[in-house]
C-alpha cells in the first residue's frame, strides 16, 4: 500500500471515529471550513430531495415521454448559462475578498454574464433544427422560445449570486436562495398542467427560479456584501487581470459539468425520451452524494483564497471532512437505492437502480478528484486542471455515445465510473495529493 491509499484509509478511520464523538463533531461545527461546506453540502441536499417531491409530482401528472424532453430542455438551459458565465464565478470567488470596489466587481459579473447567456441561448435557438432536431417545437413556439432565453438568462444570474455568497463567505444564502426555489417550483406543474404540456414543466422550473432570485438580489446579498444595491455595470478593468485564470477555470468547470448537461441530450436522441427520464433521476439521486465532495471542495477554495497561509491544514481537513460524510452516505445510497427510486414509480425503479448504484460507488473516487481539482485552483495551476476535466468529460461523453446503443444508460455509469477511477488512480500513485498536504 502506497503512502496515498494509506492515508485516505487513515483518513476514513478518524471520520468514523469523529461520527461517534459528540465533542469532535461540536468542533467540526465550529470551524468555517466544514460550516460552509455544510452549507453547500446541505443546499444540495435540499435541492435534491425537493427535487425529488417536484418530480415525483411531474412523474404522476406526465408521460415519460413527456419527462424526457423537459429534463432534456431544463439541461440544455443550465448547459447554456454555463457556457455564458466565462468564469466569472471563480473570478469572484477569488478575487472578491481582496477587491476595493465590491460592488462595481459583483455588478459587472451580472451584467456581462448576462449580457453573453442572451446571445448563446439566440445562437442555440437558430441551429435547434442541427443540435437536437427532437426539441425542434420549443423553436416553433414564441412562447416556448422566448421562455427558453430568459431562463437562460436567469439561470446564469443566478449562479453568479450563488459564487458571491460564497466568496463573502455567507454559504447560508445559497442554501437559504435554493431552498425558496425548490419549494416554490413543486405545486407549479400541477397549475400549468392545462397550459403547455412538456414545456409547462420547464416553465414551472423557471418561474421558480425568477422569484427566488429576485429575493435573492433585495434582499439575502445586501446582508451578505454590506450597502450592495443592483446596479447594471461593466467596469472591465476590474476583471482583466483575471482573464486568464478565469478562462482556464471556466474551461475546467465547462468540462467537469458537460457530462451531466450533454448526457440527457444524448440519450434523448440516441435511445429516446423515456430512457432519457430513467436515466435523469438516477443522476438526480447520485447528486446526492456528489454534493459532498462538491461542497467540501468549494469551502476549500474559498478558505484556501482568504488564508492562503493555512491551506495545507485545511487541505487535512476537507479530506477528512469529505470521507467522513461519503462513506456512510455511499453504502446507504447503494442499499437503499431501489426503495429510493420506487418513490419515482416501479419503471424507474426496474430502470435505472444499477445505474444508480455504479454512480453511488463513483463517488468515492470522485471525492479524491474534488479536492485535488480544489489545490489546483488555490494554486493556479489551471492546465492540469483542465487536462483532469478535460479526460473525464471526454472520455465518458465519448465512451457513453460508443456502448449506449448496445447497454442502454447503464453504460453512462461505467464509462462516469472509469473516467473518475482513471484520474483518481494519477492522482494517488504519484502522491500528489499527499505532497500537498
Amino acid at each position: 500500500m502506497n503512502l496515498s491509499s494509506f492515508y485516505i484509509v487513515k483518513v476514513i478511520k478518524e471520520a468514523i471515529v469523529t461520527i461517534t464523538s459528540r465533542e469532535r463533531l461540536r468542533q467540526v461545527l465550529s470551524t468555517r471550513l466544514y460550516l460552509n461546506a455544510l452549507y453547500l453540502i446541505l443546499n444540495t441536499a435540499v435541492m435534491s430531495l425537493l427535487g425529488f417531491l417536484f418530480w415525483i409530482v411531474v412523474a404522476r401528472l406526465y408521460t415519460e415521454a413527456e419527462v424526457g424532453f423537459s429534463t432534456a430542455i431544463i439541461s440544455i438551459i443550465n448547459l447554456l448559462a454555463l457556457l455564458s458565465l466565462l468564469g466569472l464565478n471563480f473570478t469572484l470567488i477569488r478575487c472578491l475578498p481582496q477587491s476595493e470596489k465590491p460592488q462595481q466587481l459583483i455588478n459587472t459579473c451580472f451584467t456581462l454574464s448576462g449580457i453573453i447567456s442572451l446571445v448563446v441561448a439566440g445562437i442555440f435557438l437558430a441551429g435547434l433544427d442541427f443540435w437536437s432536431p427532437a426539441l425542434s417545437f420549443v423553436k416553433e413556439n414564441m412562447i416556448f422560445s422566448s421562455a427558453f432565453v430568459i431562463f437562460t438568462l436567469l439561470w446564469s444570474v443566478s449562479t453568479v449570486v450563488d459564487a458571491a455568497f460564497v466568496a463573502t463567505r455567507k454559504a447560508e444564502f445559497v442554501l437559504s436562495k435554493n431552498t425558496t426555489f425548490s419549494l416554490i417550483k413543486i405545486p407549479l406543474p400541477i397549475l400549468f398542467i392545462l397550459f403547455f404540456h412538456t414545456f409547462d414543466v420547464v416553465a414551472s422550473w423557471g418561474v421558480a427560479l425568477g422569484a427566488a432570485l429576485a429575493v435573492s438580489l433585495f434582499l439575502f446579498l445586501p446582508k451578505a456584501q454590506s450597502s450592495y444595491r443592483l446596479i447594471p455595470a461593466l467596469k472591465l478593468s476590474l476583471i482583466r487581470g483575471m482573464w486568464q485564470y478565469s478562462g482556464g477555470n471556466y474551461l475546467a468547470n465547462l468540462l467537469s459539468a458537460a457530462p451531466g448537461l450533454i448526457l440527457p441530450l444524448i440519450v434523448v436522441n440516441l435511445i429516446g425520451a423515456e430512457q432519457n427520464a430513467y436515466f435523469y433521476i438516477a443522476w438526480m439521486v447520485a447528486g446526492l452524494l456528489f454534493a459532498i465532495p462538491s461542497g467540501g471542495a468549494t469551502s476549500l477554495f474559498v478558505e484556501g483564497s482568504h488564508f492562503e497561509n493555512e491551506f495545507r491544514q485545511n487541505v487535512a481537513k476537507s479530506v477528512k471532512f469529505t470521507f467522513l460524510l461519503l462513506v456512510p452516505a455511499t453504502i446507504v445510497v447503494i442499499l437503499a437505492g431501489k426503495w429510493l427510486l420506487l418513490a419515482f414509480g416501479q419503471s424507474y425503479s426496474a430502470n435505472a437502480l444499477h445505474l444508480l448504484q455504479i454512480l453511488a460507488f463513483s463517488s468515492l473516487p470522485l471525492g479524491i478528484n474534488r479536492i485535488y481539482t480544489s489545490i489546483l485552483r488555490v494554486t493556479d495551476r489551471v492546465k492540469e486542471l483542465i487536462a483532469i476535466w478535460g479526460l473525464i468529460a471526454i472520455g465518458t461523453l465519448l465512451a457513453s455515445y460508443l456502448i449506449m446503443p448496445d447497454t442502454g444508460i447503464i453504460g453512462i455509469g461505467y464509462a462516469w465510473l472509469g473516467a473518475q477511477v482513471a484520474v483518481a488512480i494519477y492522482i494517488l500513485s504519484a502522491r500528489r495529493l499527499t505532497a500537498t498536504i
